[in-house]
Parts: structure tokens; sequence; C-alpha cells
């Protein structure tokens, strides 16, 4: 196991090594102190940030991800999605999906650029990197990051750019503590309420609120195909599908990141591959605890 130096960006990117470190080293099965030497930190001081921001020890998470690999090798030779039909996390409850109601702009809002659309926007710390939270008088409208990741979009300025063009025509107010309460109920695993549930509002084409609202049944601990994808919303265009889950403006909430390519290769992810395991790891982790 190389070990590496802690780059500036505080627990999150911490976190973030940690992640990254046990996700290719797990055969290795490697201790604690092991952990914590190769990201410069004292065992107690990675244990006690590790698990107040993913819910969840560094051991836990290595036992998670063992058990998912585990499980890929046992269906080796069965496709992927039916392995993780038949392999799945046992009871994955849907803890995040579940607690998420969501509806759609008029198609004519997206047409028009958004044109009348009113959002306030605001940067929050979260559990896999600095968050961009957008919100319209309805509900969430979109969730994206902003600090360097390796592949990923770069600072807070490039990432407002790039989602702003999704809807170029709005008015755009940047209010913090507007959003904020968005931002804490999406990644604060004690605000998932079925009796209260997060309300967002998909704003594109008619196609891609359809493969959305298809990656919405994507529970924790699962994954699935873009052919599969495609066929659940009866759209038998992988390319197409492709196309509109990497449009999604709602990350991690419409979680987009469940979806990999047939072979079993996690494929792109605009937010970059790293957010993309770490994401898969976490929700595999919740997953077995229920």
């Amino acid at each position: 196991m190389s070990y590496i130096d802690i780059e500036s960006g505080g627990d999150y990117q911490t976190v973030r090594r940690v992640i990254e470190l046990i996700s290719e080293n797990w055969q290795d099965q490697p201790e604690l102190d092991e952990i914590a030497h190769a990201v410069g930190r004292s065992p107690t001081q990675l244990q006690k940030t590790f698990t107040r921001w993913a819910g969840l020890s560094p051991k836990a998470f290595l036992q998670a991800v063992t058990l998912d690999h585990a499980k890929r090798l046992l269906a080796q030779n069965v496709p992927l999605l039916e392995a993780s039909h038949e392999l799945g996390l046992s009871g994955p409850a849907r803890l995040h999906d579940l607690f998420v109601t969501h509806e759609a702009m008029s198609p004519g809002v997206y047409k028009s650029g958004g044109t009348g659309l009113e959002i306030r926007y605001g940067f929050h710390d979260s559990l896999f990197g600095r968050a961009l939270v957008m919100v319209t008088e309805r509900g969430m409208a979109g969730l994206a990051f902003a600090d360097r990741n390796g592949d990923g979009v770069g600072d807070e300025a490039a990432t407002l750019a790039d989602m702003k063009s999704r809807w170029p025509n709005a008015r755009y107010f940047e209010d913090a503590a507007f959003t904020a309460p968005y931002a804490s109920r999406s990644f604060n695993r004690a605000r998932w309420r079925a009796d209260e549930p997060l309300r967002i509002v998909m704003i594109g084409t008619d196609f891609e609120i359809r493969v959305w609202e298809g990656l919405l049944g994507i529970p924790p601990g699962k994954a699935t195909t873009y052919s599969a994808l495609g066929q659940s919303v009866g759209a038998n265009a992988p390319r197409a599908v492709g196309r509109a889950v990497g449009r999604n403006p709602i990350s991690f909430v419409v979680p987009c990141h469940r979806v990999i390519g047939k072979s079993g290769a996690l494929t792109g992810y605009h937010w970059g591959l790293t957010r993309k395991r770490a994401m898969l790891g976490w929700e595999a982790g919740i997953a077995g605890m229920v």
C-alpha cells in the first residue's frame, strides 16, 4: 500500500483518500493503524473523522467493500445486472430514494432555457466534497460538486458556470442560507425521513426526465447498466440513455452514480470516478447495516 500526503481541503480530503485507499487495497485487509499512517493521521483521529463523515468506521467500510467484491467473484459468469439482483446485499432498504419526492417542470421551461425561472444557489461542505446546491420555489433543481478531484469539474466558478449553462435564461441569486437545509437533507442520513421527503424538481426534456425517474428506482447497494435502465423506462437506445444519465443535474440525490457499464466497469462520471467509487462504497456500507 503506497503512502500519500494529505492535500489541503480538510477532513473531506482525508476521508476521500481513505475511501480510495481501501477501495484499491481491500485484498490486503489493511489495519486501522496502517491506514492512519498512510494518510498522516493518528488512528484515533482517523476513526472519529471517518465515522463522523461517512457514518461508519473504516473497518466497517472495508468489510462492505470486501463483501461486495466477494459477491462479484461468485457471480463472475453472470451478467452484472442479474448478479446485483440475485446477490445484492440482503435487504438494502431504499434509505435514500424513499425520502425523495419529485415533480417535473413543463417542457416549455426547459426549451426556453429557463426563462422566468428563479434559482437560488449556495456552496456547502458535504460527504463527497464541496457541493453546489440549486433550488427553485418548487424544490431542489441542481446538485453538483466543486472541488478538484482528478477527473471532475474544478473550482466553484467553473462548477457554477457549468450548471448555469443548462438553464442560461434563468435568474440566479446566491443564497447559501436558503439552500443550506437542502444540503443537510441530502447528505445527513438522520434527516432522511419518509414523513418529510426532500422535494426535488426535474428540469429537462421529456426523455431525460423519464430516465432520471428511472434512476430513482435503483436502490442503494445495487447497480444497473445503461441498457437495463433503458429497458426499465421503455427506451431501447443505450447511448441516448447514457447521454440523459450524464445530463442529470441533481447528482447523488438522483443516483446516476449507480449506472455502470455492461462489463462492470464504472465508466465515466461527470464529477469524477473517485467520487463515484466513494458514493457506491458509502451506500454499500449503509445498506449492509440495515
